[in-house]
């Protein structure tokens, strides 16, 4: 079965969000296994803190667009930027104590797993949508609603608003047309304060 437009559309976002995590999840990955490999003998420590700072910086980049991105769809633990911004330099994360370094690698896989859950209910999504399923996806923030042509009015927030212009549409029809001359009580006053009526 073919896609319509705005399926092939849907499906082509969810992709992308499937890449962008996918990418955020193997620099993940690499910043652990730069990590891991400090401590090992003859490591080149100069050159591991180099890649070190650099795979911190792309993350702490990518992560804020990876957030932007996916919207509702961002489950990733919240303690993921503070793994990146308290791991300051390998040397200082080494010269802690071993229950330290423990927790900050507790920590770590904690992210990773919520990284990948992210990721699967993406590529389920996807799957759904690639499938013909209606996948409801929100605009992203700052962009008006398409379709409808009313430019996004929401008639719940603006429920009382339209009740109260309903009524005095409804007042000043019936003193306009004045059936049987009803609302010539209310209309006699209007006449004296110089209303053409």
């Amino acid at each position: 079965m073919a896609l319509s437009k705005k399926q092939q559309r849907i499906v082509d976002t969810l992709e992308r969000r499937c890449e962008l995590c996918r990418e955020f999840m193997n620099d993940w990955l690499l910043f652990n296994q730069i990590m891991t490999s400090y401590s090992n003998p003859g490591a080149n420590k100069a050159q591991l803190e180099n890649q070190f700072l650099k795979i911190k910086s792309k993350i702490a980049r990518s992560h804020q667009v990876l957030k932007d991105t996916l919207l509702d769809d961002y489950k990733i633990d919240g303690a993921t930027m503070n793994i990146v911004s308290g791991a300051t330099s390998l040397e200082a994360i080494y010269s802690q104590s071993e229950v330290a370094i423990k927790k900050l690698q507790t920590e770590w896989h904690r992210a990773f797993i919520s990284i990948n859950e992210t990721l699967g209910t993406i590529e389920d999504k996807k799957r759904r949508a690639e499938d013909g399923e209606k996948i409801f996806m929100p605009p992203p923030p700052g962009t008006a609603p398409k379709g409808g042509g009313g430019g996004g009015f929401d008639f719940e927030k603006n429920r009382t608003m339209i009740i109260i212009v309903g009524i005095i549409v409804a007042i000043v029809i019936f003193l306009v047309v004045n059936p049987g001359g009803v609302a010539e009580p209310w209309l006699q006053p209007l006449r004296e304060m110089g209303l053409p009526l």
